[in-house]
């Protein structure tokens, strides 16, 4: 979640903002922009998406990145927006019914967590689970929306039933 020394924003807010700005970038926007965009962040690239004015009067940069190291098959821009589309429609979901979502600390450090909502799709036969993390910043009001595809075997059970969160 977003913080520095003057604010923490709560999950289902931080969340609820997250879904918009990438709902915005990625599914609102033309084809040709969210593509566009898909490419730099796909490249390895954090790219910047917008300035949120917070209700104390702070501001807070949001990025977004993208890791598609554990993505099985062919990664295209089609098997992109399939992914976070379903991943916001969970999100969404979660935060209109005010499920407690858990988050989960990242290896990355104090600053990293990963939210316990999936976005699960299937290419070619082939399982790919999203999930959203954020990597805040030691500045403050600088934060990164992270897209990530986790490995599908992870949340297999031993009856070949998939699960809902992170083993």
């Amino acid at each position: 979640m977003a913080h520095n020394p003057q604010q923490t924003i709560p999950t289902e807010k931080f969340l609820l903002i997250a879904v918009n700005l990438l709902h915005r970038q990625f599914v609102a926007a033309t084809r040709t922009q969210a593509k566009q965009v898909y490419r730099e962040i796909e490249s390895g690239r954090i790219l910047g998406m917008t300035t949120v004015k917070m209700e104390d009067e702070s501001t807070v940069r949001f990025s977004v990145a993208l890791d598609h190291s554990e993505f099985r098959g062919q990664l295209n821009f089609g098997a992109f927006k399939a992914s976070v589309s379903t991943l916001l429609g969970n999100l969404a979901k979660a935060v209109q019914q005010k499920k407690d979502v858990t988050v989960f600390s990242m290896e990355g450090g104090a600053n990293s967590v990963l939210f316990g909502i999936t976005g699960v799709t299937v290419e070619r036969d082939l399982a790919n689970v999203m999930v959203l993390g954020t990597d805040v910043s030691d500045q403050p009001g600088l934060v990164t929306l992270r897209l990530m595809y986790l490995n599908p075997e992870q949340f297999a059970r031993q009856d070949g039933q998939a699960t809902g969160t992170p083993a």
